[in-house]
């Protein structure tokens, strides 16, 4: 954790760097109202004199209208200050947190799979969402007690002053004592604060489990179980809550309590010298209004104390995500990827998970424009050659190139430009059909959307949906059977037209009709393409120019499927076996 994130000053200084000070404009338009709202309360409390002195003692009648009038005034102006300042506040907050929102999603999408490997999507969701909302709330809280509640305290008391300064301080007296408490204070609704935080992370992390494991649960019938630990956990969010609550709520208590003996204080100094004729009632109602209508002010300033040891604490998460850096980047001056359908190199690459070797002096090639596939047992290397291709992971030691050039050479975006993957699980969006083909490419004409639909058989299966290409396609793709799934990621692939295709299992998961659909689409697909395929069913890859045999991260084997047939090997134990199923 950096100092600022541990320094509430520089917290504060972060977000107003970050996220305010851009705002600067609508800012002192806000204040400028705020102070004009805050100033009203000085003025309604000034014309107590007036209105109690010259119209009910004094009994001067012409003084009702013009005191009137000025009452009127003082309160359209209050009235039309407040809307003007809160609807700016509102549109300075909403902009400020939708660009700390947008800022740390971005940030999360280049951290290291590592990275997400260590924090839950649910953990990360409490931040991006609970944090970020905490932060919005205590905006408008500080900002409006630094304008209008400053404001309004300085107006009221230099009208309580101008009546007494002596009456003032006898009103004040209680402040000192509040000083000690309230530090203490703040630190324990930050520590309760952060606890809360946590929980609701825990919360969130809990529910994202059950909703994507919603069938598990049901055929497991784990509804009963999974109830009871959010039940539990939102117990103790109950009680973490209360205790920040009772933190929050003190503060202004304590001032209520400061405020109760400043007026008796002041009733009993201020009362002597009413009665010997020194004051008037107008002086003391003057006073008195002064008084009492400060306190409310002061009581939302301290609650602004609350409020922002609460935002601290998720400022503090924010500030850990921000501050995390990725370790996977572009090198300085990164070299250009190859322009033509290029081949794969792996050169000698060794890869530890921790203790655990992934990949030991792993070595073979791809051929440009060929389909090379990756076979063996599960934990055998495979799908770490693909994360090592991308980069989402580092070799420790060995050479990977791509066209000739090493993918460490390249710029990340553009090296992850030169791939097409199509997964076991294809990712879709809840969105439309169309929109989880396009993903984002708004240029990509109707004929060569057209073309896509036909190669992948999307086209096959369209005339059953209600709406065709417009039909939501539901959470993760629920909507449409695996088969369909599938040709919607083959189609995806097919318009992103990039040289380098990767094939994890594309078939593994459908039934045999599903399946042969799937792989004309995906032969169509490999056409001029580099293509580098897992696979477990070996009547998938039979045709394929080379197969690669992994075993414990090293290549034990590579040739075609008759050559390896022949050299009965693993290869051919493994077809062997899957004959006689």
């Amino acid at each position: 954790m950096t100092d600022a994130s541990i320094n509430p000053k520089g917290l504060l200084l972060w977000v107003w760097r970050g996220y305010l000070a851009k705002h600067w404009r609508l800012l002192i338009v806000a204040m400028v109202f705020m102070a004009l709202e805050g100033g009203m309360f000085g003025a309604l409390s000034y014309m107590m004199k007036p209105m109690f002195d010259r119209v009910f003692v004094g009994g001067d009648a012409d003084a009702i209208l013009w005191v009137g009038l000025i009452f009127l005034g003082i309160f359209v102006v209050r009235a039309v200050a407040s809307i003007v300042q809160k609807v700016l506040l509102t549109r300075i907050s909403q902009l400020s947190v939708a660009d700390i929102r947008q800022d740390l999603l971005a940030h999360l999408m280049v951290l290291d799979t590592a990275y997400h490997q260590t924090h839950s999507p649910g953990y990360l969701m409490q931040r991006v969402e609970g944090d970020v909302d905490a932060i919005s709330k205590v905006w408008r809280t500080i900002i409006t007690g630094a304008g209008r509640d400053v404001i309004a305290l300085i107006s009221l008391f230099a009208v309580a002053i101008s009546v007494d300064w002596r009456w003032t301080v006898v009103a004040l007296l209680g402040a000192p004592i509040l000083i000690a408490p309230s530090v203490f204070l703040q630190r324990y609704v930050r520590k309760e604060a952060r606890r809360a935080r946590d929980v609701a992370a825990r919360l969130s992390v809990r529910l994202n489990e059950v909703f994507h494991g919603i069938t598990p649960v049901k055929l497991n019938a784990l509804e009963r179980y999974q109830s009871d630990r959010y039940g539990k956990l939102t117990r103790e969010r109950v009680r973490v809550e209360t205790r920040s609550a009772l933190g929050q709520a003190t503060i202004p208590g304590m001032i209520d309590i400061m405020a109760g003996l400043g007026f008796m204080g002041v009733l009993f100094y201020g009362g002597q010298e009413i009665l010997s004729g020194d004051k008037t009632v107008g002086d003391f109602m003057a006073f008195f209004t002064a008084i009492g209508l400060a306190f409310e002010p002061l009581r939302r300033l301290g609650n602004v104390a609350g409020v922002w040891q609460v935002a601290a604490a998720g400022i503090e998460r924010i500030r850990q995500i921000l501050d995390t850096e990725p370790t996977l980047r572009s090198p300085a001056k990164p070299v250009p990827p190859p322009s033509d359908v290029p081949d794969l190199v792996f050169e000698d690459v060794t890869l530890n998970y921790g203790d655990t070797g992934v990949l030991q002096g792993c070595s073979f090639t791809a051929e440009a424009g060929q389909t090379t596939a990756l076979v063996g047992p599960s934990g055998a290397g495979k799908s770490t050659i693909f994360n090592v291709l991308t980069r989402l992971v580092d070799p420790i030691s060995g050479s990977v190139r791509i066209g000739g050039v090493a993918v460490s050479q390249m710029d990340l975006g553009a090296l992850r430009g030169l791939f097409s993957v199509v997964s076991q699980e294809a990712l879709l969006f809840d969105d439309t059909v169309r929109e989880n083909i396009l993903l984002g490419q708004p240029d990509i004409t109707e004929p060569a959307l057209q073309a896509a639909l036909d190669a992948a058989h999307v086209a096959d299966f369209l005339p059953q949906l209600s709406d065709g290409l417009d039909t939501p396609v539901g959470p993760r793709g629920s909507a449409l059977s695996g088969g369909q799934r599938q040709r919607v990621a083959i189609a995806r692939a097919l318009l992103r037209n990039r040289p380098i295709l990767l094939l994890d299992e594309a078939t593994s998961a459908l039934d045999t009709g599903s399946e042969a659909k799937v792989q004309a689409a995906l032969d169509e697909l490999s056409k001029g393409r580099t293509t580098l395929v897992i696979a477990h069913r070996l009547s998938t890859i039979r045709d394929a120019a080379k197969i690669v045999v992994m075993d414990e991260g090293r290549v034990i084997e590579h040739g075609t499927h008759d050559q390896l047939i022949t050299q009965a090997g693993t290869y051919a134990a493994l077809h062997q076996m899957q004959v006689r199923r």
